[in-house]
């Protein structure tokens, strides 16, 4: 049912307690941020979705550049020969690569109307689209670093890469999704490990400070680390329904890249070394973890750091004097919000009662609303209602221009305060197999359990639980227990949960 008829409607059938995945993708459709497209497991993100990845673009962004990096662009086709170089980047993303064998179309003579690859037009090496970017940036780099001079060099890239996905779910996993990659190059090691971990914390800072989502930082398992990395550090938050979503990785590199597109430079002590490498990127995903984390059986909860409109004013008028006297009434108030950088929607459209535009904004998680009809004007006051709590209450005109800012200032809090509830009302520590069964597969949380260590054993609890440990946290507690499943020794506890 299309919004444009009834707001809401066909989102409200389904409750998040009856089916949370398919909750998930109508409010995507539904509030206007996403559809699917021609193009089988790409989406179109619409001008609401994609006004909300501009915020997050404009804040990491300042983020970036004022931890001194640069922003650079890089081709999106990588020659095989590149991709091939360091080998367990390759053979990490084999399996997901797009492949361009041909650079021409040219008719199809067995089907009059149609059109084929020409056989004449075969590319001398085949071209990788690029599902990440370092094999393209490392081979670059070696044109760029020679001396100590050069370094450290501190580059972003904000592109669109594909990974072809089996199974698509609109932001969450897509063949093409838009993302930025950091690519920095070191004199130390030292340095590098500085820069991966720095990276984790501007990543945790922003999940935490605007969209209001509570992380866990910690090191990735060997078997689930970036392909090429020595050390990958990761963000964990939990959705509503219980799982696990990983919202952004930082990556040490060490000297792998370096070594295999020899990248060196000279020393202050005049030696040749290689140098040291991180990578860190966040993607579209952001917008899967905004959505899951705050949205209700109504629709969008955003967080008003994030938000594309902070408040929405709906008039409420029987003649054309009614919405001329509140216009002018409001103005000044819109004016004065703007100075604050606090956007507003003045909603006068005529085809729609005021019911259709109050469900139409809360389906699209406008943080506040203001309701002022010609009783509202006499009484010089107006109806601000909150998004988050749905709490309504009567303010006066003139103190409009200071609760407003200090209201929106206490839903972001409070958004945050109850994911971190949330979290916290649904995390475990267990001791036996029983109760860690109980939590992942029953209580939908996370479980935090002794872990012996070893690839076998964490393959082994994937396999019968459908659980992977998301991260060993990087303030772990150092305290001897037995493994959940072997009963094996453990130094501390992991993150174990389903995800997505």
């Amino acid at each position: 049912m299309q919004l444009s008829l009834h707001p809401q409607m066909a989102f409200k059938r389904i409750k998040r307690s009856e089916n949370y995945s398919e909750w998930y993708n109508n409010l995507v459709k539904d509030a206007d941020l996403a559809e699917h497209s021609a193009v089988k497991g790409c989406m179109v993100i619409k001008p609401y979705g994609y006004a909300i990845w501009e915020k997050m673009q404009a804040i990491l962004d300042k983020k970036f550049k004022d931890t001194g990096h640069s922003n650079a662009y890089f081709p999106l086709f990588v020659p095989k020969s590149l991709f091939e170089k360091e080998e367990k980047n390759a053979e990490g993303f084999a399996k997901e690569c797009a492949v361009v064998t041909h650079y021409r179309l040219t008719n199809d003579p067995n089907k009059p109307g149609s059109l084929m690859a020409d056989p004449n037009s075969k590319l001398e090496e085949e071209l990788v689209v690029r599902p990440t970017s370092e094999a393209i940036i490392w081979n670059t780099y070696k044109n760029w670093i020679n001396s100590y001079r050069d370094l450290p060099l501190l580059i972003n890239q904000w592109a669109n890469v594909v990974r072809w996905e089996m199974r698509t779910r609109l932001f969450l996993r897509t063949a093409e999704f838009l993302w930025q990659e950091g690519h920095t190059a070191h004199a130390t090691k030292e340095e590098a490990w500085e820069e991966t971990n720095q990276m984790l914390a501007v990543y945790a800072d922003f999940a935490e400070t605007y969209m209001a989502v509570p992380v866990i930082q910690g090191t990735k398992t060997p078997s689930e680390r970036f392909a090429g990395a020595d050390e990958t550090l990761c963000i964990e938050g939990m959705m509503q329904d219980g799982k696990a979503l990983q919202m952004g990785t930082s990556h040490f590199l060490g000297q792998n890249f370096a070594k295999a597109f020899d990248v060196k430079f000279q020393s202050k002590e005049g030696k040749l070394e290689h140098v040291w490498a991180t990578s860190w990127g966040v993607s579209t995903r952001l917008m899967g973890a905004l959505i899951m984390s705050h949205s209700d059986d109504e629709g969008l909860v955003l967080p008003p750091a994030l938000a594309p409109i902070h408040l929405v004013i709906v008039p409420i008028y029987k003649s054309e004097d009614d919405l001329a006297a509140i216009h002018e009434k409001i103005k000044p108030l819109m004016d004065e919000l703007k100075k604050q950088d606090i956007t507003v929607k003045f909603d006068d459209r005529d085809s729609y009662k005021p019911g259709y535009k109050f469900a139409e904004w809360e389906l699209k998680g406008v943080p506040l609303r203001l309701a002022i009809g010609p009783r509202d004007l006499a009484n010089d006051t107006a109806e601000m209602a909150r998004r988050d709590t749905k709490e309504k209450e009567t303010v006066a005109m003139s103190e409009l221009a200071t609760v407003i800012p200090g209201k929106l200032d206490e839903i972001q809090k409070a958004l945050f305060d109850k994911a971190a509830k949330m979290r916290d009302d649904n995390s475990y520590h267990v001791k036996t197999w029983d109760e860690f069964v109980d939590v992942v597969e029953n209580k939908n949380g996370f479980a935090w359990a002794h872990w012996d260590g070893t690839d076998e054993t964490e393959e082994k609890i994937k396999k019968m639980t459908k659980a992977t440990i998301r991260c060993i946290p990087l303030d772990q507690t150092k305290e001897t227990g037995t493994c959940v499943l072997t009963g094996k020794p453990s130094a501390g506890r992991v993150l174990f949960a389903k995800a997505y």
